[in-house]
């Protein structure tokens, strides 16, 4: 399963996104995980949700994003649930149909491995591609 929100910056995206990080940590029986570019959300969500800092890791690209989230899963079986705030500033790019490759490919992670991936994207929702769409 992949959820996309999308709007313009201050349309409450990230909001709504530490709403569904509470209620998955509450609600879900596995780890969850949210992935930021800083550490702006790190007094917004829970301790028991793990907040990574991707700027850490000073990865560009989706190729790279892809790596990461199957290093995090073949680390970790119990994750039941992934957040990401901002994915242009997680990728580095700012391209609709790169988005959409990337979250067709978390489509099928998704199927294959069990995890869920909740994402933001800040973008007006009306320049969104059929393929971005389909997952709102």
């Amino acid at each position: 399963m992949v959820k996309v929100i999308m709007g313009l910056k201050g349309h409450g995206k990230t909001k709504k996104l530490i709403d569904l990080v509470r209620r998955a940590s509450d609600e879900e029986h596995g780890n969850v995980i949210c992935i930021e570019r800083d550490e702006a959300l790190r007094y917004d969500i829970p301790m028991s949700v793990r907040l990574v800092k991707l700027s850490d890791y000073k990865l560009t690209g989706y190729t790279a994003l892809k790596g990461f989230l199957c290093g995090l899963c073949a680390g970790n079986y119990d994750i039941t649930h992934i957040f990401m705030d901002g994915l242009f500033k997680l990728a580095g790019t700012d391209s609709l149909n790169e988005a959409e490759e990337f979250l067709d490919w978390c489509d099928s992670f998704s199927a294959r491995e069990g995890v869920k991936f909740t994402m933001t994207i800040s973008a007006d929702e009306a320049d969104a591609t059929d393929g971005i769409k389909k997952f709102f």
